[in-house]
């Protein structure tokens, strides 16, 4: 991988932590859950509205109704008294409050009809948001599983990494304890057979010669001679099962 390459990839890895830092599918979902919520209840406020502003106009309707009904009495008494003029008044008073009830009578229908198609897209509406919140939990659950076993695999790839890094530690030093030690295996060759002088053996006085006859045991194996001869020459004058002195 050329470093360009691996700069790329290195800067697309922090912004992807970045944006899932400002953007967490969790919050994201709790949200939106948080927003229809807020809908329901406002759709809730509303049949709440709906439902005084229609006994408002029951009532009034019911007002009327009783001031209908005493006009009409009213207008009775008059007659019976031979008050035509008072019963008219009292005929004509009736008949203007006859268009306000059925005008308030329309608007409670009205009212009747908003009313019911506002409580049947509050339950269409709740019942989504019961969806919606099982679906919330159980993605939010998916969520967090895959997060979990996303740190698990990188803290997995972290210990390979330095598994691998002690692997190629203990190799360099495998490799440079062999170097040291067929150096100090070479030294020696060297020093034994002479092509690299010993310093402790200059100080003794001992030359190179001297070095090859002690190795090889020549003074050592004259004197041996030496006393092999007269270990014969004695044995073949005296006695043979007698044996010398030391």
């Amino acid at each position: 991988m050329s470093l360009l390459s691996r700069f790329f990839a290195i800067f697309g890895a922090k912004m992807n932590k970045a944006l899932d830092r400002v953007e967490n599918p969790a919050e994201t979902l709790d949200y939106s859950y948080e927003k229809q919520l807020t809908l329901l209840k406002d759709v809730r406020r509303g049949l709440a509205e709906i439902a005084t502003s229609k006994q408002r106009l029951r009532m009034q309707v019911e007002k009327l109704r009783q001031q209908e009904a005493k006009l009409s009495s009213q207008a009775q008494q008059a007659v019976l008294q031979g008050n035509d003029q008072l019963a008219r008044m009292a005929l004509q008073r009736r008949e203007a409050l006859t268009p306000q009830i059925s005008s308030m009578e329309q608007q409670i229908q009205q009212l009747d009809t908003q009313q019911e198609n506002l409580a049947e897209r509050s339950q269409q509406l709740q019942a989504q948001i019961e969806r919606f919140r099982a679906e919330k939990e159980a993605l939010k659950a998916r969520y967090a599983a895959g997060k979990a076993q996303v740190r698990i695999s990188e803290s997995f790839t972290g210990i390979s990494t330095e598994m691998n890094n002690l692997g190629a530690s203990l190799q360099r030093a495998q490799d440079r304890i062999e170097q040291m030690e067929a150096r100090a295996g070479a030294l020696d060759e060297l020093v034994t057979t002479g092509a690299l002088e010993d310093v402790t053996q200059q100080l003794s006085g001992e030359d190179d010669i001297d070095r090859q006859l002690r190795l090889s045991g020549g003074t050592s194996g004259d004197a041996i001679d030496q006393q092999l001869a007269a270990l014969k020459a004695q044995l073949g004058k005296g006695d043979q099962n007698q044996l010398p002195p030391a």
